[in-house]
């Protein structure tokens, strides 16, 4: 089916959804031979997604006031002139998300260690200087008031490729085998998202720490694999002290765990705060955007709850297929098929997850006064696998919604943009940030309105709401926070942005000495093979094990390159690193996505540009042909994206190009910010500049040393059933 291509007038004003070209269609799928039809579009029957024993709908909205993260104090050390110094640990504590009378929930929560006044999710925000460093001491204090260890609230997988700390010294960061969520002492380490910094501070996945419990079982690994890549004075257990240069541009960055196979549970948990980077030469003159009171972060994300106020969190795979556990009939590692080979099916681990209740700044549903003036708002995506399209509108239900204001873009991810963009409606997917600039100046006092959400309750491929996906269920997970407005109280000395002819011109990268083709894909299981059972309303009823049957899937997330031929080559997190451009060096990465999801591609140390996206040529079921080939039809960047990015959304079926400086030598990664993907493989090493740089093997071709025959590319003969809970 032929979709259009973002259109935008003459203002830069976005007139469409998001639709992209004709791509993968995700509504019908070859089954033995027989096309089934996926019940995802009609007439909407909206309902909650399901979750934990809390309804949603039960959940009072526009109660809680915006909560506005305070600065995070810094710490007192003589011994480093000229640098803010921060003692930050990770605790758990019980905070009200919920509004009241609803019970308090358990999180994990950042704050300074000397005073437990600061603990709250999101973090307490860090306000940074160009060319200033802080240095953070990140202490892992997940400790009771015994000493001993606090186990993860949360079901965690031991059987992904995770950290792993009963693998013991030289067997932790690797897969393990036991079925059960794994209840021991919580390891962590912290990424700044956005830094361009030196190795041994960007947080690598393998560099965790347990914390410094009396009581850690014998034989565990208390440190991870890369734990001496750290830099700074990391003698004390449970502790590792990092140093940002922030010799970059100002921006919006934020930290959040990054460990191994679990950085999806931790920043669930709690875990993510803000990072303001702000003066010298890349910021903007202090009158010309709003400030101070009307500056003001938003940091979004989705979660569930149970009827005591915990957090919910799936604990098996039947959860994502919306089965009953006893109808997910099919053998989970560390068991045999029917076969006698090994499954290859994590048994908790879910591809993707949406919750049903949305929080910004870590309130349900919050409210906020705005007064008749301009704001700036900084908007961060910290939800796991949820895409947004935010609309401000005047009525929180009706769909499609009418916008009553519109957005300002004024910058992203890398910070200022090259001039301000007029947005209806805002895509943001996970991990991006957006800096905004909305005007409230001619609607009238006592004006209620809402930011709203338009994406969809499943995993985001593009398209038009109402053909290729429905609306998130306005209710709950369609609505975000209200806004009332009120008399302005002081002058607005802030500078209107269609008055703004250019914010920051681009950063100069060079030109490119190499083209890298980099791909995304998602496998089938090699073993695992079943009959999907579908009853006569078209519902999935049950999976059942067949040697005769489809591959089950998906099994796992992947990055790879292509070979030779033009096909995906997938590597898995363990294989010799295949990403090893020079330092100082510059190059365009080609990525081409082979899944029929959307994909938010992010790249530790860089800051890169946008050059295009391009649609592949595809098949009668819209799966890429082979080679991969595409159609000549470049489209450049997004009016919100002319400006530095370090996440990219890649849509299905295209080749999405950036180009990136390498400008420190060392290890780092590139992943999926679909944190369920980045936490089952789709995550690979970067090794910038030699061998001697990186302490992890090189490989020496660009072709896969993967099983082909464990590992398969998800294709038409399989099913990925994503279920449309909630319509008919």
């Amino acid at each position: 089916m032929s979709k259009k291509i973002h259109q935008f007038n003459n203002e830069g004003i976005h007139n469409d959804a998001f639709p992209v070209p004709a791509l993968l269609s995700p509504r019908t799928k070859a089954v033995a031979g027989l096309i089934f039809v996926l019940p995802w579009i009609g007439s909407p029957a909206w309902a909650a997604l399901p979750g934990g024993t809390l309804d949603p709908a039960t959940i009072p909205k526009y109660v809680s006031p915006l909560f506005i993260p305070p600065e995070m104090p810094k710490a007192l050390n003589e011994n480093a002139p000229g640098v803010d110094y921060y003692k930050i640990a990770t605790r758990q504590i019980s905070q009200q998300i919920l509004p009241k009378p609803l019970p308090k929930t358990k999180v994990w929560a950042y704050g300074s260690s000397d005073n437990q006044n600061t603990f709250h999710s999101p973090s307490y925000t860090i306000e940074a200087s160009v060319n200033r460093p802080v240095r953070v001491t990140w202490i892992n204090d997940l400790k009771d008031s015994k000493g001993h260890f606090l186990p993860h609230m949360l079901p965690v997988d031991q059987t992904v490729h995770w950290a792993n700390p009963p693998g013991g010294p030289g067997g932790q960061d690797s897969m393990g085998t036991d079925p059960k969520p794994y209840t021991g002492p919580v390891p962590l380490v912290t990424h700044l998202h956005g830094a361009n910094v030196v190795p041994g501070s960007d947080g690598y996945p393998e560099s965790w720490t347990l914390p410094a419990a009396s009581n850690i079982p014998a034989g565990y690994a208390t440190r991870g694999t890369h734990w001496a890549q750290i830099e700074g004075e990391n003698d004390e257990a449970g502790e590792g002290t990092y140093q940002y240069s922030n010799d970059q541009r100002a921006t919006q960055m934020w930290f959040h765990d990054h460990t191994l196979g679990m950085t999806r549970s931790n920043v669930y948990a709690g875990l993510a705060g803000n990072y303001m980077l702000r003066g010298g030469m890349s910021d903007l003159p202090s009158l010309l955007l709003p400030q101070g009171a009307y500056e003001i972060p938003l940091l979004i994300q989705d979660r569930a709850f149970n009827s005591d106020g915990s957090l919910f969190y799936p604990g098996e795979r039947a959860f994502f297929e919306g089965l009953a556990k006893k109808d997910l009939r099919i053998p989970f590692i560390p068991h045999k098929t029917a076969g006698g080979s090994d499954s290859d099916v994590s048994p908790i681990w879910n591809p993707e997850y949406f919750s049903n209740v949305m929080l910004v700044n870590g309130h349900s549903w919050p409210k906020l006064d705005v007064e008749k003036r301009r704001y700036r708002f900084r908007i961060l995506n910290a939800s796991d696998s949820r895409f947004m399209i935010l609309k401000i509108a005047g009525d929180p239900t009706t769909r499609p919604a009418t916008e009553a204001v519109p957005f300002w873009v004024v910058g992203g991810d890398g910070g200022f943009q090259t001039r301000p963009a007029k947005l209806n409606s805002l895509l943001i997917g996970p991990a991006e940030r957006i800096d905004v600039v909305v005007d409230f100046t001619n609607v009238p006092a006592g004006t209620p309105l809402y930011l709203i959400n338009e994406a969809p309750d499943e995993p985001y491929g593009g398209g038009e709401a109402g053909v290729d996906y429905d609306f998130a269920d306005p209710e709950t997970t369609g609505q975000v926070m209200k806004f009332t407005v009120i008399p302005r109280t002081a002058k607005d000395k802030s500078v209107p942005p269609q008055q703004i002819q250019a914010l920051l011109p681009p950063q100069n990268l060079g030109n490119p000495t190499n083209i890298r083709k980099v791909s995304v894909n998602e496998m089938e299981s090699g073993t695992v093979f079943a009959d999907y059972n579908i009853d006569s309303n078209g519902s999935l009823v049950s999976i059942i094990e067949n040697l005769a049957g489809v591959p089950f899937g998906p099994t796992i997330s992947m990055l790879g390159t292509l070979d030779s031929t033009g096909a995906p080559a997938p590597f898995a997190w363990m294989d010799p690193v295949t990403e090893n451009p020079g330092n100082g060096t510059t190059e365009t990465w080609e990525i081409y996505n082979f899944t029929e999801d959307a994909h938010p591609i992010h790249m530790h140390l860089v800051e890169f540009q946008i050059e295009s996206r391009e649609p592949l040529q595809t098949d009668s079921y819209g799966m890429p042909l082979l080679p991969a080939t595409p159609l000549s039809a470049a489209r450049g960047p997004e009016a919100w994206e002319r400006g530095s990015k370090d996440t990219v959304i890649a849509y299905p079926g295209e080749v999405t190009r950036v180009k990136a400086r390498f400008d420190r030598p060392g290890l780092y990664v590139w992943h999926c910010h679909i944190l369920s993907h980045e936490d089952n493989d789709m995550m690979r090493p970067i090794c910038v500049g030699n061998q001697a740089d990186c302490p992890v093997p090189l490989a020496n071709s660009p072709k896969t040393n993967v099983d082909a025959s464990f590992y398969k590319p998800w294709s038409k003969t399989g099913i990925r059933h994503r279920t449309r809970r909630g319509t008919s």
